[in-house]
């Protein structure tokens, strides 16, 4: 196996059509790697599960990556704001510019208390108001996914170490659709405005794995009808839109982040997500 870097250096390619290969994303890597090292070596353990003010549960695992989230990227990029889940959880909520960081250390909890793996370490930088780069980790199935301004990428992890970053690309859409769809959060809604769509097969799946799977030509829509919070989806979206796809809010337009308006800062409205297929 390779490492990040000579991943990166030997497949990520130096230019692009929107400029350089970004210079932060070897150490958003090895942020979430290290990350997802702390995940699983609670995984292995009969963890307790407590309930945040909002209901959802939160683990030792939840807090353990989140620290070392913010050590590597206090040391990679000292002058750029952290929106980390747990940090807001606790009320740690920084001021924010045109650039800040969105964490969340570990994206399907409820998958990972049911142990089924489908849980990830989502990490991304947002620079006005766009994902511009996202990783997004799988420790338990060992797979991690990035994008930014060179494309989108996809590698196999085996014993903390990161394969060969392979581009990935959204399919042009098949005549029936493959959508994918919350594995906990699934909502009425969610099915009426697939209904009306050509699906052939919908899949469900945990966490940020949706966006992964439409970027790597996996699958084609990934509606999503029930609340999220921008932490949980800004490093898949980057990964997407890498890939070529989108994120749309139900009335068109892009969805955004750095959202501070309201009585639940940082709250997303509902979206689309979109490989290669006209928003519905």
């Amino acid at each position: 196996m390779l490492s990040t870097e000579q991943a990166m250096t030997t497949v990520v390619p130096a230019t692009s059509p929107t400029g350089a290969a970004h210079p932060l994303l070897p150490g958003l890597i090895d942020a979430a790697l290290d990350a997802g090292r702390e995940v699983i070596a609670v995984y292995a353990t009969h963890f307790a599960v407590e309930a945040k003010a909002d209901a959802s549960p939160v683990t030792e695992a939840d807090t353990r990556a989140e620290r070392v989230i913010l050590a590597h990227l206090a040391r990679l990029a000292p002058g750029i704001p952290v929106v980390a889940e747990e940090s807001v959880a606790a009320g740690r909520i920084p001021a924010i510019g045109r650039r800040f960081f969105l964490v969340d250390p570990l994206d399907g909890t409820r998958e990972f208390v049911s142990r089924n793996g489908e849980f990830t370490v989502n990490i991304a930088l947002v620079e006005d108001g766009r994902p511009m780069l996202g990783v997004v980790y799988a420790p338990a199935l060992g797979t991690i996914h990035a994008g930014g301004p060179a494309g989108a990428f996809a590698a196999d992890v085996a014993d903390g170490t990161c394969g060969r970053l392979a581009p990935i690309r959204v399919r042009v859409a098949p005549e029936g659709l493959v959508a994918v769809a919350s594995r906990s959060h699934r909502s009425p809604e969610t099915d009426a405005l697939l209904a009306r769509l050509p699906v052939a097969t919908c899949v469900g799946a945990g966490s940020s794995l949706k966006f992964c799977l439409i970027a790597a030509g996996q699958a084609d829509i990934y509606p999503r009808l029930s609340p999220t919070m921008e932490w949980d989806t800004a490093a898949g979206d980057a990964v997407l839109r890498a890939a070529g796809g989108r994120v749309a809010t139900l009335d068109g337009a892009d969805l955004v982040y750095g959202k501070r308006d309201g009585a639940k800062p940082f709250l997303n409205p509902d979206f689309v997500a979109l490989g290669g297929v006209a928003f519905p």
